[in-house]
């Protein structure tokens, strides 16, 4: 129980702050699309990374500067690209209500939040090699491991899900003008240091 609860908690450290993803299923969260969909497919690509740092990918890719540099140029152009679409929404006044515009599909969803997910260097290096490395030195790896994936369950379901909490706050389009604003300031900045290594 001890490599669960230390696993769960290490974990839940290196996700709490505000990133790429984060702010992708807040936002979904607060507009209340796919909100479960994309809760599962964020666990369940934590979760995955997780197992592949605990089982050794980690190791391997610490060795391999040139794929880490290639991913971290590819998360920075979206994440850049999605700075941009997220500036354009806070400054147009119609495209801020959420019923002011269909919702996107499941797809373009999904494919926006796999994305996210793997087009950002930052959870190669939280899941697969901190985590990963953190994991081999605990007595009972697959237990950190068990409980590091809870833990991004429960955090990316409590964000999500937690939005809609907000949303009432936010039925005014000058409160989404400061949540996209605020979106595209964090991923701007996110881009611009992946951008610079």
């Amino acid at each position: 129980m001890g490599s669960v609860l230390a696993g769960f908690g290490f974990s839940l450290a290196l996700i709490v702050a505000i990133g790429a993803q984060n702010a992708f299923v807040l936002r979904q969260g607060l507009r209340g699309e796919h909100v479960l969909p994309v809760v599962a497919v964020c666990a369940a690509a934590d979760a995955a990374l997780m197992a592949a740092g605990i089982a050794g990918l980690g190791a391997l890719l610490a060795d391999a500067p040139t794929v880490l540099t290639a991913v971290r140029s590819g998360g920075a152009a979206f994440l850049l690209g999605y700075a941009v679409l997220a500036a354009r929404r806070a400054l147009r006044p119609a495209a801020l209500t959420p019923l002011d515009r269909p919702p996107a599909t499941l797809r373009a969803t999904l494919s926006t939040c796999l994305a996210f997910t793997f087009l950002n260097p930052h959870v190669y290096l939280d899941t697969v090699v901190l985590l990963g490395t953190v994991a081999h030195h605990d007595p009972n790896r697959w237990a950190f491991g068990a409980g590091a994936a809870t833990a991004s369950l429960f955090w990316f379901a409590g964000l999500g899900l937690g939005a809609r909490r907000l949303a009432p706050l936010l039925a005014r389009p000058a409160a989404w003008r400061v949540v996209d604003g605020a979106i595209a300031v964090v991923m701007a900045a996110l881009g611009v240091s992946l951008a610079l290594g």
